[in-house]
């Protein structure tokens, strides 16, 4: 290749150097490793040594910025109280009732099934509930429990204490399998914790409420001992007459010495055990509960609040 200058007439000559002819192997052990310069994959030892050094001091500075920004976020959360409670949580301020024994749907559908005469399907459920109630089987005499009633409230750090036995829980006891041996099985009733939500009682009788527990309210002596979250039950969708006799409850609410949840360690949600009374063997019964405070919103149906609705069946 040439170029003519008009100057002087000379001539500008350029080499060209023709290509080496190397075969695919070839060229490929020259990528890896080139050595006239001494270049792995196009880079020297020492060209590889400070990008390595850079993307090691770049990572390292990133790992440190965002453990620096973990640690202000964690700073500034306190692991017992949640930052957004009661209205402007996701969770709200009307709490859910739950209860136990939950039926597994790949195991026995939607209801609560038994067969009197299945020592399989008793103990299925008497498991259930055994593991539900761990903790309220638990040692209770050290920690911070302490006894409570509506004249001794737990103090700063402290939970009160919550027994399995006929005085709190009537027939709904281990030693009597739940009640899972008879047509008489108990269910267990709980309120979903809310962080420092203060229920509001009906201290006095409402038409509307059922007439067991009107005169259960009219029956109590003092104010303080009609601070409690009724709870009632009702069969649903009883047009062919009733199929049970009726429900006894082991405490009749939920008192007001366990409220307001301050998520204190070893905290246990009061309890309500439900006896369902005699109920009509092979046909599946529909139950609703309810849980009666001025602050619960109850809502019954697809959209229930408030309330849980479950069905049972006892086989002969």
């Amino acid at each position: 290749m040439y170029r003519n200058n008009e100057a002087n007439d000379d001539v500008i000559e350029f080499q060209l150097y023709r290509p080496e002819t190397l075969t695919r192997w070839q060229r490929f052990r020259k990528a890896m490793y080139n050595p006239s310069s001494r270049q792995i994959l196009g880079r020297t030892p020492k060209q590889w040594g400070q990008l390595a050094l850079f993307y090691s001091v770049f990572y390292l500075l990133l790992v440190i910025m965002f453990l620096v920004c973990m640690q202000v976020l964690f700073s500034s959360l306190d692991p017992r109280i949640p930052t957004w409670i009661l209205d402007k949580s996701l969770i709200g301020d009307n709490p859910g009732l739950g209860y136990r024994p939950m039926p597994i749907a790949k195991r026995v559908g939607t209801t609560i099934q038994y067969n009197l005469n299945d020592q399989d399907s008793i103990n299925h459920w008497v498991d259930v509930l055994d593991e539900f109630l761990v903790p309220y089987k638990d040692n209770q005499s050290k920690y911070n429990f302490v006894n409570c009633d509506f004249d001794n409230f737990p103090g700063e750090g402290d939970v009160c204490t919550f027994t399995m036995d006929t005085a709190t829980v009537g027939n709904c006891v281990k030693d009597k399998k739940y009640g899972y041996t008879t047509t008489s099985p108990c269910v267990f009733l709980k309120l979903n914790r809310i962080f420092s939500w203060i229920p509001e009682y009906y201290s006095q009788a409402l038409d509307e409420m059922p007439d067991d527990l009107q005169e259960h309210i009219k029956s109590l002596k003092t104010q303080r001992e009609r601070h409690q979250v009724w709870v009632t039950c009702k069969e649903l969708g009883k047009g062919d007459g009733s199929h049970l006799k009726g429900f006894t409850y082991s405490p009749r609410g939920f008192p007001q010495y366990y409220y307001p949840y301050r998520n204190y360690q070893n905290y246990l949600s009061p309890i309500v055990a439900v006896e369902i009374l005699e109920l009509e063997s092979n046909i599946s019964v529909r139950i609703e509960c309810r849980a009666w405070a001025r602050n619960i919103r109850y809502h019954g149906g697809v959209n229930r609040e408030g309330s849980v609705a479950f069905e049972i069946q006892v086989d002969l």
